[in-house]
């Protein structure tokens, strides 16, 4: 289970924003929904991940925040001596969403 122990402390706080943002920028690609987002690459990238927080809220368990999501994505080719496809990266976006318990910060990340 995802948890975002910095945000959830940071909650009620003017640094809440910046603390989301550093706690989604430290996931990988695996934790966030990155790989089924994809619109232009076929692998998502670990690497360079930049978060940006489009609204939030909280109801009485948890904190609701909607995120955008920068990040890079190959096309992948055989890995052949001879494949032609060349090794392109590709800048991608997409919106998550994320619901931070308010007592475990464990968190639940889905596509927006």
């Amino acid at each position: 289970m995802t948890r975002l122990v910095q945000a959830l402390a940071a909650w009620g706080s003017p640094e809440f924003p910046a603390a989301v943002k550093r706690d989604i920028e430290r996931l990988s690609a695996m934790e966030l929904p990155l790989q089924q987002e994809l619109s232009t690459g076929s692998y998502a990238l670990d690497r360079d991940v930049g978060a940006m927080i489009l609204a939030m809220h909280e109801s009485e368990q948890s904190i609701h925040v909607k995120a955008g999501i920068f990040y890079t994505s190959v096309i992948a080719g055989c890995s052949c001596a001879d494949d032609p496809t060349p090794v392109d990266e590709r800048q991608e976006y997409c919106e998550v969403l994320l619901v931070i318990d308010k007592i475990s910060a464990d968190t639940v990340i889905t596509p927006a």
